[in-house]
């Protein structure tokens, strides 16, 4: 049972955040207590309490996350960054911006536009999703192959240690080679060491130019051909690789949805490229030859090519539409990676696996280009759907494919039981020493990535 909030811890934070920067939830909603800090200064002030008073928290983003991370498990205040939303400063000139870590992705996405610079970061959440959110569990995205995850994309942070120490690494510049790289401690690590509070991230020239298409691949070999021949053939302007198996293109696009067909249904695979360039007529005559070569070597069946921003943006509401599946019956979303060499193979697995359940959902999709797999299983018949089944299925064929659990979305909650099956036990006891050193109170996300009990016994 939750304790209820020691009153007088209350109008401390009371009195540090103002009436508005403290919210009691009804009893039905949770976490109870909302923490809303406007500056770095109030985070370390909120932290430094919390600290002498043993009580936790939850750093809260856009709240966009699939594994659970930012929910309340054992009474934690939540801690809101939303009203630390702005962008302080875009520096063309050495091409940066930095912000809090309340602003929205899609929000810093078009302030970098308007100064002709590109922040690759690119997923569905960028409407919501924070960029300390991002930074905290090192999201990917549609860019990866081109830009890298968060983690390469972020030159500098500040971050409220557990103890409300701030630490200021705000660097721009690409070569920092003084010791430690502090700031990689905090990405990825899911607000467990550290609240991310300021982010200054690295910006790309804007593209001129972008070509789309939708491909149909007959074969898993032709379709890893096709990967590296486009890439070794668009000199590094291949920015997406997006893999559909029949289930998820003949779904989303079946008679009644809202997506048109581009391609007939049929094919074994169909893969939505994007290039992104600078000379608008030559990378598309260079692209449309690319796909030709692709196409005599018998790498590609058939193919559509987007003509105009509009064809572009449907073709990729197709790819993005995966809330749709959700309609099929209970689902459960998977996030994992697998080398290529294994890729065919593991999902051979997951289907033989799935078919031996009845009313089996089995859909799958992914990046394919950074290893990533989504996917997404359960049972249109809601008697037959076995949670504990299907997570056990998936990650015992991770693991038995050498695959990572966790490509893009984290631990969290959902996958902490899952951890060992992608990390040894010296990595896995590594990283507890770390949660103890900066954390010794266990007072920042606690049961996240590891449990209570997990960090007490190790």
């Amino acid at each position: 049972m939750v304790s209820e909030p020691d009153p007088e811890l209350l109008e401390q934070l009371r009195a540090l955040l103002g009436d508005t920067g403290l919210r009691i939830q009804p009893d039905d909603v949770i976490p109870d207590v909302v923490l809303r800090p406007q500056t770095t200064e109030q985070v370390s002030g909120i932290l430094r309490l919390c600290c002498a008073w043993g009580q936790a928290v939850v750093p809260m983003g856009g709240k966009t996350g699939l594994a659970n991370g930012h929910i309340q498990t054992d009474g934690e205040f939540g801690l809101s960054l939303e009203r630390m939303n702005t962008i302080e400063e875009i520096d063309s000139s050495n091409r940066t911006m930095t912000v809090q870590a309340g602003c929205i992705l899609q929000v810093a996405v078009e302030a970098a536009a308007e100064q002709g610079l590109l922040l690759p970061l690119d997923f569905g959440a960028r409407g919501s999703a924070t960029l300390g959110g991002i930074a905290a569990t090192n999201a990917g995205g549609n860019r990866v192959i081109r830009y890298g995850m968060a983690r390469e994309v972020i030159l500098g942070l500040e971050v409220v240690l557990a103890d409300g120490t701030v630490i200021t690494s705000l660097n721009k510049m690409l070569k920092n080679n003084t010791g430690y790289d502090i700031k990689q401690w905090f990405i990825g690590a899911e607000g467990t060491l550290g609240v991310i509070t300021r982010v200054v991230l690295r910006l790309r020239p804007n593209p001129i130019s972008e070509n789309t298409a939708l491909l149909a691949v007959d074969s898993f070999d032709a379709l890893t051909g096709l990967l590296h021949s486009l890439d070794a053939r668009t000199s590094g302007q291949l920015s997406g690789f997006e893999v559909m198996w029949p289930e998820f293109y003949e779904y989303i696009t079946r008679e009644g949805s809202l997506h048109k067909t581009p391609l007939p249904h049929g094919s074994a695979y169909y893969v939505l490229v994007e290039t992104l360039g600078s000379e608008p007529e030559s990378d598309a005559e260079h692209f449309e030859a690319v796909l030709g070569q692709a196409m005599e070597d018998g790498l590609i069946a058939d193919a559509v090519l987007a003509r105009s921003q509009s064809e572009r943006n449907a073709l990729w509401e197709i790819r993005d539409d995966v809330l749709e599946f959700f309609k099929l019956g209970p689902i459960i979303p998977f996030d994992v990676s697998v080398t290529l060499d294994k890729m065919e193979g593991f999902i051979e697995d997951i289907r033989a696996g799935m078919n031996t359940l009845p009313d089996a959902i089995c859909i799958v999709f992914g990046h394919l280009g950074d290893s990533n797999l989504h996917l997404i299983l359960g049972s249109k018949d809601a008697e037959a759907f076995d949670h504990q089944a299907l997570n056990t299925l998936l990650y015992e064929t991770v693991q038995h494919h050498q695959g990572s659990v966790s490509a893009e979305h984290g631990i969290g909650v959902s996958k902490r039981e899952q951890l060992f099956r992608s990390r040894s036990a010296a990595e896995l006891q590594l990283m507890m020493a770390m949660k103890k050193m900066l954390d010794p109170k266990n007072i920042l996300n606690p049961n996240k990535i590891f449990s209570a009990e997990t960090l007490a016994a190790g």
